[in-house]
């Protein structure tokens, strides 16, 4: 019908439009970094490279404090994923258990701390007298459960694991801790993969707890590493009388800015695609109440 070709024409048109502004920051940003500075300065980078250089990544990875926070970020990642990932599914299964007394007080303690908090400085507080100040601990214990994650892998349970699954597996001598090893968890590779991408995003870009807790350089993540760089090359004009030098950094701190961003988001992007396939179904399955 000729309405039903119009409505599919204006999805194509608007989802095609959402789709260049999406994806066109992205390639601005890219290639910018491969650009000159002075094509960059001049407005010259449209879409492709302009001048094409690869300046401002030797100006990146020449910092030796690049490296270390490379690994520090994904110390924390992988560490505290994997925390995550088991604090997680150890709160989540038990509250979908019908046999689990007071699974209803649990649960409200737990949403009762996404709407309510002591705010920073008790945070602060409570890290500094657990003695995790200027440790890689406070980057990974504080942050160790998200209740909104909990209920998202509770409803996937719900949804995946009957109850008539538990109730065979007990009839042949199976108990709680081996259930959930060897049934349970094996059937939520869906939903495991969502919540580590969910996790390993937040660590890797976490930025506001690691400026707070560390004063220590050497424990210090890429982020925050990032950050230093480009608060180093900021510079005060009346310090410097060589004009043509001025401008050239000037140039080379704008380069830095867009080779910084692709250098945090590159493990990110070479990470989303091994968890793709299970994204959308762990989603979807964890998001709806069945």
């Amino acid at each position: 019908m000729k309405g039903d070709r119009i409505f599919t024409i204006c999805n194509y048109v608007l989802l095609s439009l959402f789709v260049a502004s999406v994806l066109y920051p992205l390639i601005f940003v890219v290639s910018a970094s491969f650009s000159s500075a002075e094509a960059v300065s001049s407005g010259k980078v449209w879409l492709w490279p302009v001048d094409f250089s690869i300046k401002s990544y030797q100006e990146v990875f020449n910092h030796d404090a690049i490296w270390r926070g490379y690994a520090n970020s994904l110390f924390y990642m992988v560490v505290g994923t994997f925390i995550n990932i088991v604090l997680t599914i150890l709160a989540a299964y038990p509250l979908t258990r019908k046999d689990f007394r007071g699974r209803h007080i649990f649960m409200f303690m737990f949403v009762f701390t996404m709407m309510f908090n002591g705010g920073l400085i008790p945070m602060y507080l409570l890290v500094r007298d657990l003695g995790m100040l200027n440790t890689r601990w406070a980057l990974l214990v504080p942050n160790g459960l998200a209740v909104f994650n909990v209920i998202i892998t509770m409803t996937f349970f719900r949804s995946t694991i009957p109850n008539e699954l538990l109730e065979s597996a007990q009839i042949d001598g199976c108990n709680d801790f081996k259930f959930l090893w060897k049934i349970v968890i094996p059937l939520s590779a869906p939903i495991i993969a969502v919540m580590s991408l969910f996790y390993a995003v937040g660590h890797w870009n976490q930025y506001f707890s690691a400026l707070i807790y560390l004063r220590d350089a050497d424990l210090f993540p890429l982020q925050l590493v990032l950050r230093d760089i480009l608060v180093q090359n900021e510079v005060d004009p009346s310090m410097m009388s060589d004009v043509s030098n001025l401008e050239e950094r000037i140039g080379l701190q704008e380069l830095l800015k867009y080779a910084t961003i692709v250098v945090a988001s590159l493990p990110v992007l070479i990470i989303y695609p091994f968890v793709q396939k299970h994204f959308v179904k762990g989603v979807m399955i964890g998001s709806l109440k069945g």
